[in-house]
């Protein structure tokens, strides 16, 4: 593809990093009566729009069990809690995720134990793992970050030879691929969130978790539900943590459309990926194949401040995802001595431009144009 020639920047005041209100606006019609509907059923929790939902969403991802739960934390800290690792088992994650995928490790009870991602790719670098791995080691939580799927391959080879398992950090990849299978069915179980910023949003928190596995489905729909399976009997310490109604019956109206929005998505990213030239900016890895999701368009620039300052004085939003490394969160005290070159550089020079669903064609070229001319 070529840049237009002339950029027009009439009618261009101002380009939102994300407009939720005119995302969601086609939906309003269709969502308002799946809501009334759900409130006539008189019935709010675990009902037919949660069942609907998961049966669809496991069908998308090519795995038997889904089951709703209330956000994609939950997601993560159930699944760990559901395999039965002893306390203090190690997981091995990423230097530079987002603190939710560290924070279900502890919550869970285990020990995260983090590893270098590849510069190249903002994912977990394969040949770091192995020289982590302990006899505590118990897992291996990857995240898919950004919307593009971690190398799989590389990484169940060496989980297989250490006999451990691997979950997938999901919440960025609805509908993302690798090797013809979709995220969430890549390992033996994974978190999704629903997030309102999600690719597939839900209008709140909502969230759920995807496996192949029977026993551990039957054990995380109990555990989402304070550990029953059978009303007023616990067999295990679980969670208040169910898909909700109204949420689940809202997915179901924007669910039908995840694959024709992430085709929008991907067609931008192209555009950006073939047009953007500027030796400042640092693009993310090119993927013209259609297997990326794209939740975000990430580039690197050295001064991020001042990028981003041009930006916005030129009527383009833009966010940071995210700007400190855990390593370095107060929530980890015990780590903030330590150094993790790449994932610090990583989360110093990030940025994100916009790509939704409601860019305009003029929005598009106008953002590339001042990119190019930064």
């Amino acid at each position: 593809m070529k840049t237009n020639s002339k950029i027009s920047d009439q009618g261009i005041k101002n380009i939102p990093f994300l407009d939720l209100k005119s995302i969601n606006r086609p939906y309003e019609k269709d969502i308002n009566t799946a809501l009334k509907n759900t409130v006539a059923s008189g019935w709010f929790v675990l009902g037919e729009e949660v069942k609907k939902f998961e049966k669809s969403f496991a069908e998308f991802c090519g795995v038997r069990h889904c089951i709703g739960v209330a956000n994609g934390l939950d997601a993560l800290v159930l699944l760990l809690k559901a395999s039965n690792f002893p306390p203090n088992s190690e997981v091995i994650v990423p230097s530079n995720t987002y603190i939710a995928t560290i924070l279900a490790i502890t919550l869970a009870g285990f020990k995260p134990i983090l590893v270098e991602p590849d510069l190249d790719t903002y994912l977990i670098d394969p040949t770091k793992i192995e020289k982590k791995i302990t006899r505590k080691t118990k897992a291996i939580l990857v995240v898919h970050l950004y919307g593009k799927c971690c190398d799989m391959e590389s990484i169940l080879r060496v989980a297989q030879s250490y006999n451990i398992k691997v979950f997938e950090d999901a919440a960025q990849s609805h509908g993302a691929t690798y090797q013809g299978k979709r995220a969430g069915n890549l390992a033996d179980g994974a978190g999704f969130s629903f997030y309102p910023t999600k690719n597939l949003g839900a209008m709140g928190d909502a969230g759920a978790i995807t496996t192949n596995d029977d026993v551990l489905a039957e054990l995380l729909r109990a555990k989402r539900n304070y550990g029953s399976g059978k009303k007023y009997v616990f067999d295990s310490q679980g969670l208040n943590s169910r898909l909700d109604e109204l949420q689940a019956a809202i997915l179901n109206v924007k669910f039908i459309n995840l694959e024709s929005e992430n085709f929008i998505r991907q067609k931008i990213a192209i555009r950006y990926l073939s047009e953007i030239r500027n030796s400042k900016i640092i693009l993310p890895p090119a993927d013209t194949s259609h297997k990326d999701a794209w939740h975000l368009f990430v580039v690197r620039v050295e001064n991020r401040d001042e990028f981003r300052k041009y930006l916005a004085d030129n009527g383009v939003g833009s966010d940071v995802h995210y700007p400190i490394a855990p390593h370095k969160q107060l929530a980890y005290p015990e780590w903030n001595n330590r150094t993790f070159t790449i994932a610090e550089k990583i989360h110093k020079e990030v940025v994100s431009i916009p790509l939704n669903v409601v860019l305009s064609e003029n929005e598009i070229n106008y953002i590339i144009d001042k990119i190019n001319k930064y």
